[in-house]
């Protein structure tokens, strides 16, 4: 038993670091949220302050669904939509401090969803991308 407790006052002690680190790391959308009509265009903007920062994702989740999907980001300033929703949304800003999310509300099942922005150091990628292909 003073086993479990000394694991659980350890995850307490690294969930207050934790949100003291999150709290330190803001990300910032605005705005916070908006109710617009069938054919609207939006602009959902999104920002950061942490210099180790470099691209911004963008992600909607669907009402009655836990799926958070990518619809696009900006990595330094070269942005990029996943190629299901070309179509239907843009991307745009510098990762390194600031994107939006441009696109107009659809109607019917589509029609309540969440978006959510958030900041990384994409540490997959450490160079800015490329506008060529080697192969």
């Amino acid at each position: 038993m003073h086993f479990l407790n000394l694991n659980f006052k350890l995850w307490f002690q690294i969930a207050e670091i934790m949100m003291y680190w999150l709290s330190t790391q803001s990300v910032h959308q605005d705005p916070p949220d908006m109710f617009k009509d069938a054919g609207e265009n939006v602009m959902i903007n999104c920002n950061h302050s942490n210099s180790n920062f470099y691209m911004m994702q963008w992600y909607k989740q669907s009402t009655g669904s836990s799926e958070m999907i990518l619809l696009g980001y900006v990595r330094y300033d070269s942005p990029a939509v996943e190629k299901p929703f070309q179509d239907l949304y843009k991307v745009s800003g510098d990762g390194r401090s600031q994107s939006s999310l441009h696109f107009q509300t659809a109607s019917g099942t589509e029609a309540s969803v969440v978006y959510f922005c958030a900041a990384s150091d994409a540490r997959c990628c450490r160079n800015p991308v490329s506008s060529t292909k080697t192969l």
